[in-house]
């Protein structure tokens, strides 16, 4: 059971706003065994919205469109999937418009004539009940395929489908089951990754598929099994991961739903009962933000000082002013007193510091761009860990925030 999802707006194509509808849909699509075939995004004009949709049909047995449902001359959806219907035929519902009015009345709008579009349909479609918004949403079944438009506004159409849509497909259809693992792995190149499992990854039964997904610092290893038998996929998906975790050992962080670098760093300090701070220059807050990310990280993360400058590196960490001039801030002499300066002042177990030329050019010094220090401080001493993370300057910052994770990780399962 393949879907087609189309995107209208120019708000998306000229990246006004991200089209994150999209990315929702087919993780809940997926979830009850419809392949996601094909996304698109297109213009809100008329000659478009027909293409897309012919063009869909000929290949998909859903075809679910977001966007262009609201009462003004610029949205042209409705309109336009009527025409493409051959569809003359208007219907109002009164339940729309009693529906409409009694949202307004909450927030004291009054109910105008325009708004009377929303509660007009084209007769071959099935009206799609918009309890969280004025415009609703349509069903049709046309030459063996569903049709769905919803509105745009994502909790509308995340309301829509979770109430409307995903249980009229899984009454309509006799789906398959499909069940993903992913396991994250950490420092090692997809290349690397890929040779060492090359034997297990070509005795892969034809119903379960792996995919490599790199990312900066990492790479995901996702198993997907697809058929009718819920039990015998589980069991053989299990089964491989158990002879894929031994090749892997020394770089898996563990399965995805449970593995992130910085809820596993969370529950080994509880589990120690430590607690943590950071000092970042080049990541300028950002692993901060990836600690406090985890719901009760304070219980153990203390907080982070953000010195961008060598100014503010001397003032809140006390780095000597010695040490910059002769080694300069991107240093492994810097990045050391970073991370004792951080304890000391918040009185933590350990400490992350973080100095470095993220790029594009390499300010006061003549370090190279990509070039980071990573220090991880406890009350024993000071490790520093030199890296070159090359270019660009997104994936210096991503890597030293996750490199730095993992260093924290890999000192405190030695504990």
């Amino acid at each position: 059971m393949n879907a087609e999802i189309i995107t209208i707006g120019d708000e998306i194509l000229i990246g006004q706003i991200v089209d994150t509808n999209s990315q929702w849909i087919g993780q809940e699509l997926n979830k009850i065994g419809v392949s996601v075939y094909q996304i698109s995004s297109i213009q809100d004009e008329r000659q478009h919205i027909l293409n897309a949709l012919k063009e869909a049909e000929s290949r998909a047995d859903i075809v679910i469109v977001t966007g262009g449902l609201g009462p003004t001359k610029d949205d042209i959806t409705k309109k336009t999937i009527a025409e493409y219907f051959s569809d003359n035929e208007i219907i109002e519902y009164p339940e729309v418009i009693e529906h409409i009015k009694q949202l307004f009345s909450k927030v004291n709008h009054p109910f105008n004539e325009v708004q009377r579009y929303q509660a007009q349909l084209p007769s071959k479609a099935s009206l799609l009940m918009n309890r969280f918004g004025t415009a609703p949403g349509m069903w049709f079944y046309e030459n063996n395929t569903v049709f769905v438009s919803l509105p745009g506004v994502p909790y509308e159409m995340k309301g829509l489908m979770t109430y409307e849509v995903l249980p009229r497909v899984q009454k309509q259809f006799q789906l398959p089951y499909i069940t993903h693992k992913t396991i994250v792995t950490l420092g090692t190149g997809e290349s690397v990754i890929a040779e060492r499992i090359s034997d297990w990854e070509d005795a892969l039964p034809s119903y379960i598929k792996l995919a490599y997904l790199p990312s900066f610092g990492k790479v995901r290893l996702r198993l997907t099994a697809k058929g009718t038998n819920k039990e015998v996929l589980e069991n053989e998906l299990n089964n491989q991961l158990k002879n894929l975790e031994p090749l892997i050992a020394d770089i898996s962080v563990g399965h995805e739903l449970d593995a992130s670098i910085e809820k596993k760093v969370g529950e080994l300090l509880k589990e120690q009962g430590k607690t943590l701070c950071t000092a970042e220059s080049l990541t300028g807050g950002k692993i901060a933000a990836t600690l406090v990310s985890i719901p009760g990280s304070s219980s153990y993360y203390q907080g982070s000082f953000i010195t961008y400058t060598a100014e503010l590196k001397e003032k809140l960490l006390g780095v000597s002013s010695e040490v910059i001039k002769e080694h300069t801030v991107v240093s492994k002499e810097v990045a050391s007193e970073m991370a004792v300066g951080a304890i000391e002042k918040l009185q933590t177990d350990y400490a992350i510091a973080v100095t470095g030329n993220a790029g594009p050019t390499t300010d006061n010094n003549d370090k190279s761009v990509g070039l980071v220090f990573i220090a991880i401080a406890s009350k024993k001493g000071v490790e520093v860990h030199e890296f070159n993370f090359g270019q660009p300057r997104e994936k210096v910052i991503n890597r030293t925030v996750n490199k730095s994770l993992q260093l924290l990780q890999d000192l405190l399962l030695k504990k």
